[in-house]
């Protein structure tokens, strides 16, 4: 039996090894044409075949449309950081331009008025909050040879006077302040006043204790008259916005807008010397 099992499985292996042999042969790259069966298996097959390729074409492009999400993804972050970093560079610059040109406004009128009286330039750095439009503090104090009284002006006209002073701030009573008085007069007709703030927050100021019959109209001008010495004789303040007679009917009133903003200041100048308080020439602040 043993012996007959060997010839078995002997033959068993000729005839797959003889197969083998024929499917090399009719399978070979070179030869000029497929058999019929081979034809047929790959005719049948080749719906098949078309249809997994698309399936593997569209797997590969979802693939790598997926990659390109992500480094898009990545691309619009790093644009957008740039973006923002020239957005914050123009920021800046502006700014830079803008205090360049508050200053140098500062400095032409240092030069203009260096005759008449010397300055200090002061920043503006707090405003006090239980009275947000009367009072602001400045970043010069006594140290910086700034005291009580001294007036403070922009190249736009009249801002107030120092009120309380320490070592290295001051602070700065605004002419839209309630409690604040300034000697003033019209500048066309010469006819005197006093200017107070008001309580409104607005800013605006008015000119009260004018003569009943003096002759008050829109878009007079408003300067400092010297009365008092506290204030230059002729600095600009304001332009008249309206015209009233005062509850006892002797006087009238005029509402007077500065002309520097008041709600604005950044930077700010303290006569700190006055040489001659009566060679001011009157000019208009705009």
């Amino acid at each position: 039996m043993p012996r007959f099992v060997s010839y078995k499985n002997f033959f068993l292996l000729s005839v797959l090894v003889g197969i083998t042999l024929l499917v090399m042969r009719f399978t070979h790259l070179e030869r000029p044409q497929l058999t019929p069966m081979e034809a047929a298996i790959k005719d049948s097959l080749a719906p098949v075949q078309g249809a997994l390729v698309r399936i593997a074409e569209t797997f590969r492009n979802g693939t790598e449309f997926i990659s390109s999400l992500g480094r898009l993804s990545e691309e619009n972050k790093a644009l957008k950081e740039q973006v923002s970093l020239l957005k914050g560079q123009l920021y800046l610059q502006e700014e830079l331009k803008q205090e360049n040109k508050r200053l140098k406004e500062l400095l032409q009128y240092q030069d203009r008025y260096k005759q008449n009286f010397s300055v200090r330039t002061a920043a503006v750095i707090g405003r006090d909050p239980g009275n947000w439009f009367g009072i602001v503090t400045l970043n010069k104090g006594s140290k910086d040879g700034i005291v009580k009284n001294m007036p403070v002006v922009t190249p736009s006209g009249l801002v107030g006077k120092i009120v309380a002073v320490s070592q290295n701030t001051s602070q700065l009573m605004l002419i839209s302040d309630p409690r604040s008085g300034v000697g003033a007069m019209v500048q066309e007709t010469r006819v005197p006043g006093v200017l107070e703030g008001t309580t409104a927050g607005t800013g605006e100021t008015r000119l009260i204790h004018v003569p009943k019959d003096t002759q008050l109209f829109d878009g007079q001008t408003i300067i400092t008259s010297g009365i008092g010495g506290t204030f230059p004789k002729g600095i600009p303040i304001g332009k008249i916005t309206g015209v009233s007679n005062e509850p006892t009917g002797l006087f009238k009133t005029a509402t007077v807008v500065p002309f520097a903003d008041l709600h604005r200041l950044e930077e700010v100048l303290v006569i700190t010397t006055i040489y001659n308080p009566d060679i001011l020439p009157p000019t208009e602040g705009n």
